[in-house]
């Protein structure tokens, strides 16, 4: 995937290269959350996913179906920011944690006086980083442990702050901006350790996930993502359950040349974790360049999953859901750990929701997929063939150098990017906010160098099939189909939480906050915010005893870098081709980052 920066530099670079180049509930002993989900007091938000097993699920209720339409604002802040917000704020007793997009802010709020602010920690980070950024200046949120805050800045540091007085606790150099590595992710706790990963793939980076030590900053681990074992943690340990991931080195002989040491394969999205197994589950980014004719064989292990021992990163296993990646379909969306009778077996696995099209049900103990099914139109793919897990291309829809290939389904955003799902322990569904998008794409010829767009493709996308851009859908995972869907114009960019109060919140591009019930699918109520919504709602209990919900406001991503970016509408390849599905959003949005908070008064 990608993450865009709306500089003019980059642009500049991205077009020279360019031109180079039933409703079914089943039972509650049927699924389940493993009971280590419940990692902090539920009063609280501690983490973007609000558990380490990533089901952005909340036991409270006292906002519920029946009266969430009485719903006002108590407070907003503004974050003084105007480039995408996708962030999720954290609450921990009284204070409420905000994070911005670059320059990377973290607010700290007194929730005993109205969102008053308490102090602001600057990391000052480097204004360079802007120019190597793609699909914005993100910031995707921060986590809580050991009294610190911790969070990534965008030109590759991950800091510490102490969560009560603001100072730096420490700071931990990751990556090099000059080589186009920036840090947008949101760390994942895993015991003592935090994981972070850089992102850049589309600027040719190597990409690797890292360990740190949360008392310290120091890195326990870094494994990359490709090149020979050794650098990429494969040891005796390592166990995939297809043929196709077994071999030595196959993050090099699956290259082309030297082609693995700028191959992509960043870590920027989700991860959980598995403390009963001893397992942290994260995903990989596309590899690089987008032009696949230029790099034959599998890419590993890039467009995949990878199931590591958190103590010592040692790779237990691996699973690709896209092998040779021909699309920017990436693998780095959110996994969901729950333990669920699988054909009258109990299993423990992980659910998600990929980019090519497709929910993915896998045994997390051993990396096999139980299920594929699509949840959006797919031409670009038949299916995925379980017994060698592998996903199975269109011949005639793979992009061609020098020739158009047409309503390709979905398009590189995917059938879902990183805006991340929801898991109802009452209803036992997934609620999963996505896109509806297609496109046209030629493959030009492109070369590497350091520091600058590593592309190699003229996209154009488009609405979908229906002609709708986005939609929000309930999904019965066991059984493998939506329950219902909500269409929405424009693709659906933030993320859902959902609540015992059986009420599903999320947000939309052109700045609606809506209340959906859970069951349902009906709109209990909406908030018209002051820019379009790409941020994550979460859920709290005030100190006044009372249930909040609060939400990020203000457009941009790479969804929204025709707004936050100022792009010319009438270029169809900006943004990599995104800009050509988004032409109107100007004419219903504009930039602007607030928070908001609401209860029932």
């Amino acid at each position: 995937m990608m993450e865009w920066n709306k500089g003019p530099a980059w642009y500049a670079a991205v077009f020279t290269a360019s031109l180079l180049t039933s409703w079914a509930f089943f039972s509650a002993q049927a699924q389940t959350p493993p009971t280590f989900t419940n990692t902090n007091d539920d009063k609280e938000w501690t983490m973007p996913a609000k558990n380490v097993a990533s089901t952005r699920y909340s036991s409270l209720d006292q906002i519920n179906s029946k009266n969430v339409k009485d719903l006002k604002v108590a407070f907003t802040f503004s974050t003084g920011t105007e480039k995408g917000a996708e962030g999720a704020p954290l609450v921990i007793g009284d204070t409420m944690y905000v994070v911005t997009p670059y320059p990377n802010i973290l607010f700290a709020l007194d929730l005993t006086k109205n969102g008053a602010l308490k102090w602001r920690y600057d990391p000052k980070p480097s204004p360079a980083a802007q120019g190597e950024a793609c699909c914005d200046v993100v910031n995707r949120g921060a986590v809580f442990t050991d009294g610190k805050i911790i969070y990534n800045t965008l030109d590759d540091y991950t800091v510490a702050v102490d969560a009560n007085t603001g100072k730096e606790a420490w700071r931990t150099k990751m990556g090099e901006i000059n080589k186009g590595e920036t840090m947008t992710m949101a760390p994942l706790l895993m015991k003592d350790k935090v994981l972070v990963g850089d992102s850049g793939g589309e600027m040719g980076v190597r990409g690797w996930g890292a360990a740190l030590d949360v008392k310290t900053g120091k890195i326990v681990w870094r494994a990359y993502n490709t090149g020979p074992d050794k650098d990429v943690l494969i040891g005796s340990d390592f166990k995939p359950f297809y043929d196709s991931e077994k071999g030595k080195d196959l993050g090099v002989s699956t290259w082309p040349a030297d082609s693995w040491q700028h191959g992509g394969g960043s870590v920027w999205g989700w991860a959980s974790y598995d403390p009963d197994l001893n397992l942290v589950y994260y995903g990989v980014s596309n590899p690089g360049p987008w032009n696949s004719s230029l790099r034959p064989g599998d890419n590993k292990w890039t467009a995949g999953l990878w199931a590591r021992n958190p103590d010592t990163g040692q790779a237990r296993w691996f699973y690709q859901y896209s092998p040779h990646d021909l699309y920017d379909y990436d693998g780095v969306n959110e996994v969901i750990l729950l333990d669920m009778d699988w054909q009258g077996q109990p299993r423990k696995v992980l659910v998600h929701p990929d980019r090519n099209g497709y929910v993915y049900v896998m045994d997390r103990t051993t990396g096999e997929v139980l299920s594929a099914n699509p949840f959006q139109d797919i031409t670009s793919s038949t299916g995925v063939d379980l017994k060698t897990g592998r996903l199975q291309y269109v011949a005639a829809k793979q992009p061609k150098v020098g020739e158009t290939v047409t309503d390709i389904c979905p398009a590189p955003p995917g059938a879902k990017d990183w805006q991340p799902s929801a898991f109802s322990n009452k209803s036992k569904l997934l609620y999963i906010p996505h896109n509806n998008l297609c496109f046209d794409t030629k493959e030009l010829d492109v070369g590497y160098i350091e520091g600058t767009p590593y592309v190699g493709t003229e996209v154009h996308m488009h609405a979908g099939h229906g002609g709708n851009r986005g939609e929000y859908a309930a999904w019965d995972i066991a059984n493998g189909k939506k329950v219902w869907a909500i269409q929405e114009n424009f693709p659906v960019w933030s993320g859902t939480v959902v609540t015992a109060g059986d009420v599903a919140f999320y947000g939309t591009m052109d700045g609606w906050f809506k209340a959906i019930d859970a069951n349902s699918g009906d709109l209990l109520w909406q908030f018209k915010t002051g820019s379009g919504i790409i941020g994550q709602p979460v859920t709290y209990l005030g100190p006044d005893g009372k249930q909040y919900v609060a939400i990020l406001s203000g457009v941009g991503g790479w969804s929204g870098a025709i707004v936050a970016g100022q792009i010319d509408r009438r270029d169809g390849t900006a943004a990599l081709g995104f800009v050509n599905a988004m032409k109107d959003l100007p004419d219903v949005t504009t930039t602007g980052g607030t928070l908001y908070v609401f209860a029932i008064p």
